[in-house]
């Protein structure tokens, strides 16, 4: 199990939750913040300090929102896991997910 930030987060980016993350398991993309499934160790604290409540245990994320756990998780899968979010740059794009236009 792990932790997905959802839809709220696209365009804000707003970083409290990365300042928290004991893992450093929370990386930055062009438009949001993804958090790597395989780094993130369930603790919780990103949750709570998220301004726009964007953070989800994946357990709880709303149904309308589910395709962001997907997001969070392939993002990955051509970057590996680099262990180390605060010194990797951000990504140059985002998950198709983030650019598709809005319903």
């Amino acid at each position: 199990m792990t932790y997905v930030i959802a839809a709220p987060c696209v365009d804000v980016l707003d970083r409290a939750c990365v300042d928290e993350c004991p893992v450093d398991c929370i990386y930055t993309g062009q438009r949001m913040l993804y958090i790597h499934p395989d780094e993130c160790v369930d603790c919780g604290a990103c949750e709570p300090v998220c301004p726009v409540e964007a953070v989800y245990y994946e357990d709880d994320l709303p149904s309308q929102w589910a395709s962001y756990k997907t997001a969070n998780a392939e993002i990955f899968q051509s970057l590996g896991s680099p262990g180390a979010a605060g010194t990797t740059p951000p990504f140059t794009t985002d998950h198709p997910i983030v650019n598709a236009p809005c319903p």
